[in-house]
């Protein structure tokens, strides 16, 4: 009998290490930020997932604070050409910013399997016979 992962299971530890979020074993991407079809251990179809670009915001949103500090505080110290901050502060922006993208999309990949979020959707009801509109479509008078 195999034991169902908590959140913090799923969420943290498989997602941080990109691995199937209901065994924890197979793996998740097929390449850096592709994700793979299926589970190779677990058979579990990953079509449910769908993290679009909200990986990337949250690293931008949190990792673009230090890397323009970074930038001002070069300027502020040095006060360099613009060739130094392309040789300075792009590398930095790039070094903080690609390499947490991958664990961040498992994060949500995993997240959206044990929430088991899904696209929202309208659902309209049919009216019935005893509606308390009359054959013309307009609301009976109640006077």
């Amino acid at each position: 009998m195999t034991k169902k992962p908590t959140a913090k299971d799923a969420i943290l530890n498989f997602g941080l290490r990109c691995r199937c979020p209901q065994c924890g074993k197979g793996r998740l991407f097929d390449g850096f930020l592709n994700l793979a079809r299926r589970c190779e251990v677990c058979d579990l179809d990953f079509s449910f997932a769908d993290p679009a670009d909200g990986p990337a915001f949250f690293i931008m949103i949190i990792m673009g604070i230090p890397a323009a500090a970074f930038a001002v505080w070069v300027e502020l110290t040095w006060e360099p050409a613009l060739w130094v901050h392309m040789l300075t502060s792009l590398p930095f922006l790039l070094l903080i910013c690609i390499p947490p993208i991958r664990p961040a999309k498992g994060m949500l990949v995993a997240s959206q399997y044990f929430h088991k979020a899904e696209e929202g959707r309208f659902v309209v009801q049919k009216r019935t016979t005893t509606d308390s509109r009359s054959q013309t479509g307009r609301p009976e008078s109640t006077s």
